[in-house]
């Protein structure tokens, strides 16, 4: 029996996206560093391989969202330009605000001009 491989196709990224995970990933290496931690004391915290961390820290793009988050966050890097203990107050405000719009987004509906 043969198992059909599917073949994958390689994700684009917008160049800011890949500017912001390669900023990001920099103040991590630079935090990590800082504290007098290597890659693989990083890793042993986050529950990860210390490849892992290199990914994170060169701004590789497909690296899961809450790794790198719980990375800098260890790191005491500061994210949406708060401190970590500040974070539950961005994340209050920004669900409040998000409660405050419609559930669903509707395309408008085009209407047909039968005026001739």
């Amino acid at each position: 029996m043969r198992i059909a491989q599917v073949a994958k196709t390689a994700k684009t990224y917008l160049p800011a996206t890949l500017d912001a995970v390669a900023a990001l990933g920099a103040h991590i290496a630079v935090a990590r560093r800082e504290l007098g931690w290597t890659a693989a004391q990083l890793a042993g915290r986050l529950g990860v391989s210390p490849d892992l961390v290199t990914r994170i820290e060169k701004g590789a793009p497909g690296t899961a969202i809450g790794t790198v988050m719980e990375a800098a966050v260890l790191c005491g890097v500061p994210i949406f330009g708060v401190e970590a203990s500040e974070l539950g107050r961005v994340a209050d405000a920004a669900r409040t605000q998000v409660a405050l719009l419609p559930q669903r987004v509707r395309t408008p509906r085009t209407e047909i001009s039968d005026d001739f």
